[in-house]
């Protein structure tokens, strides 16, 4: 009877084990992995069991790398960290000084949000201008595109900035290697600006402030276009109210969904909140560096380009177009100027074909996705 009994329990009691085993698999050491065990370091769901293997699904939850921490437990460290335990891993940094002395614990914090400038030192009046319309929540960064670091020091902000220089090099050449996102992460918006603005009608709190009210993830301030120039109609300063998000209806601009008509600010003086810079940094090309037709592709890093891109009014700047990086003044680079928007009128034509061919990759990789998954659902 007894024996009758445990021949009973046992294939019930191996089964617990089993499946008990695979939930809470036992901690091995490196020396022990042998390659074949789900928990070795060497072992993929995909490459060692199919997809309808009960095992590989069953240890899906434990070998995913990408699990996030909410729904593992478990902290995942970023690639290239492996070998340090997660609590001391540090993925993300930022542009504010730190002192040489003191605790750390007492360093005054980061700021709130970021203004970087590509400047020349010619400039300086206007650059100076432009950082004190921005208070004490911002950092600085100067990004030098004419050598010139040292002088700057005569303004009292400069002293509590950041630095890069680089000989004759863009605004967009800077920020791509200098502004990635685990950089830039503290900072809620990022004002990525050129040194040539007016700022006699603008402040950058009351900016903010507008931007947060009407949710807008990309922006810039409106064109006074009584003392500057504009390129596109839809940035020009409108008096009907803080700030507008469209243009369609007006001359060459007869459809809502097109840009320039609307979702669109320019590469002149653009706002960005922190997870669209994290979008727009990926899509500026490495080999670019004058940044031709991103602003025609902004909408794609916002969910809905129509209510989430504006243009403020309340805050408004002036463009005066001083023409940068074309060997002004200098009789060794006569003719540049030619050779520069040649080439920035290369990589516009370049830009647009990346990402027409990046668009066709995409939407035929989708497409034989779902012709794939149609098939294996008619097959099932």
């Amino acid at each position: 009877m007894k024996v009758t009994s445990f021949l009973k329990v046992l294939p019930v009691a191996v089964a617990l084990g089993f499946f008990m085993s695979v939930y809470f698999p036992i901690a091995i050491t490196p020396k022990l992995q042998c390659g074949i065990l789900p928990w070795s370091s060497s072992f993929s769901v995909n490459s060692s069991f199919s997809d309808s293997s009960i095992v590989a699904r069953l240890w899906a939850p434990f070998s995913n790398t990408t699990t996030s921490n909410a729904t593992s437990g478990v902290a995942r460290n970023p690639q290239g960290s492996e070998r340090l335990p997660p609590r001391i891993v540090v993925s993300e940094s930022d542009l504010h000084l730190r002192r040489l002395w003191g605790s750390p614990t007492e360093d005054t914090p980061t700021r709130k949000y970021l203004l970087a400038l590509a400047v020349g030192y010619a400039e300086k009046v206007n650059v100076n201008a432009t950082v004190h319309k921005f208070s004490d929540n911002f950092d600085v960064m100067v990004f030098h595109y004419d050598g010139r670091t040292t002088e700057w020091d005569e303004f009292e902000w400069s002293k509590q900035a950041t630095h890069v220089s680089a000989r004759q090099q863009t605004k967009w050449w800077f920020a791509k290697r200098f502004m990635h996102p685990s950089i830039v992460a503290p900072y809620d918006y990022i004002f990525l600006w050129d040194e040539d603005l007016g700022v006699e009608n603008f402040s950058a709190e009351p900016y903010i402030d507008i931007v947060k009210k009407h949710g807008l993830e990309i922006s810039q301030p409106g064109l006074d276009v009584t003392k500057g120039k504009k390129q596109y109609d839809i940035t020009v300063k409108r008096d009907a109210g803080e700030m507008h998000k469209t243009d369609a209806g007006g001359k060459g601009c007869p459809d809502v969904h097109q840009r320039p008509c609307s979702g669109f600010v320019e590469v002149m003086a653009p706002v960005f909140s922190r997870d669209a810079w994290r979008c727009v940094w990926h899509m500026i090309q490495n080999d670019l560096i004058h940044g031709w037709g991103l602003d025609f592709h902004f909408w794609r890093c916002v969910d809905d380009p129509e209510e989430q891109i504006g243009v403020v009014d309340a805050q408004y700047v002036v463009h005066h177009a001083v023409t940068t990086l074309m060997g002004k003044g200098n009789k060794a680079n006569t003719g540049i100027g030619a050779k520069v928007k040649a080439r920035c009128t290369e990589e516009y034509a370049t830009f647009r074909s990346r990402i027409s061919d990046a668009d066709k990759e995409l939407a035929n990789s989708t497409t034989t996705s779902s012709s794939t998954n149609t098939k294996l659902i008619t097959r099932g």
